[in-house]
């Protein structure tokens, strides 16, 4: 008699602690299962006062919005910062207004890889590589009408592209 009044007891407290368990789970799981409205506040936006131009020594060079309170440090870290090695007097800063026409953003032939290089018109994958293999010959060009001493490039060639490359060092 003693053993069944044991496993009743046992019975009845396992019972007890798996429905306080339940009973807790339910009441935490409708705690937080409860959705409340959320308010989202949007902080108005800033309008740009103009654009920058960024270039020379950064690694990202382009176009990028000018703010009114935007600092130095600000524009050139959104051009992804500095390139390594180079100095502040090596970085190009041209401030365009909304009144004034954007000027295009140029390809180095000096530095621009043959994938770039075919996105200029009338240069193909044939051009391109002659262009760096030029480059690779002779060293940087001194002055984009160099770009005519590149084989397979003549005058009709370099007038499509001279008004979209540079030459820097």
């Amino acid at each position: 008699m003693k053993l069944s009044r044991f496993v009743n007891g046992w019975t009845l407290m396992a019972l007890f602690l798996v429905a306080l368990i339940v009973a807790g789970s339910v009441l935490i799981w409708s705690k937080s299962s409860r959705s409340q409205a959320i308010e989202i506040s949007l902080v108005p936006g800033q309008e740009p006062v103009g654009n920058i131009y960024v270039g020379g020594a950064v690694n990202n060079p382009g176009f990028y919005p000018l703010y009114a309170d935007d600092s130095i440090e600000n524009v050139i870290r959104a051009a992804g910062g500095i390139t390594d090695g180079a100095d502040l007097s090596e970085v190009e800063l041209t401030v365009s207004g909304a009144d004034k026409e954007e000027t295009l953003q140029k390809i180095n032939i000096n530095k621009a890889e043959a994938w770039l290089l075919e996105a200029l018109p009338g240069i193909g994958g044939v051009r391109a590589k002659a262009i760096i293999e030029y480059r690779q010959r002779n060293g940087m060009f001194r002055d984009i009408n160099e770009l005519t001493r590149v084989p397979g490039l003549g005058g009709d060639t370099f007038e499509l592209v001279k008004n979209f490359i540079t030459v820097t060092n």
